[in-house]
């Protein structure tokens, strides 16, 4: 089911049939350093993670992380959405996409019209974001969204700080 379309996206619920392109996205080299080895190497492992991670998100939230998937031949590019998160008080959009399609535009656009889609569609609002402070490609997306840095949380005692990013007068 797509939620969100854009010009050149299609943003959809992620289902079993993306478990191969989950496997792909969860072990590629950004992933890795930026998000952590989660573990998901075989399509079992995916297929486990889209229904204990998205599809249960969707069912509990009515949102989670979704497909981007490009309209004119159905490739799928990465992934972009809305998480909640027991350890932040608002729900944080959260994004990756496969190497090959960085540098296209289409991270903000998914990003773009998934603030829109949780603001006018959903009521949510600030929506946050956390990241790597070492990720400077997501840092300098999250400004050109418009939200600005407040600062350093830490989700977790055993996880490093990351950066915490708010929509301005949030």
């Amino acid at each position: 089911m797509c939620l969100v379309e854009t010009d050149r996206l299609q943003l959809c619920h992620l289902a079993l049939a993306d478990a191969a392109f989950i496997v792909q996205l969860v072990n590629e080299p950004g992933w890795l350093r930026f998000i952590g080895d989660r573990g998901i190497h075989t399509i079992a492992q995916a297929e486990a993670y889209l229904r204990e991670g998205p599809q249960a998100s969707y069912a509990a939230n009515g949102f989670g992380l979704y497909l981007v998937r490009r309209k004119a031949d159905g490739q799928r590019l990465g992934m972009c959405g809305l998480v909640k998160r027991p350890s932040l008080p608002h729900v944080d959009i959260g994004f990756a996409f496969l190497e090959t399609f960085m540098g296209q535009g289409y991270a903000f656009e998914a990003a773009t019209a998934v603030l829109h889609h949780a603001q006018f569609d959903l009521n949510l609002s600030p929506v946050v974001a956390i990241v790597d402070p070492a990720n400077e490609r997501s840092i300098k997306l999250l400004t050109k969204l418009g939200l600005e840095r407040q600062g350093n949380i830490q989700l977790a005692a055993d996880r490093p700080p990351v950066l915490l990013f708010h929509p301005p007068n949030a």
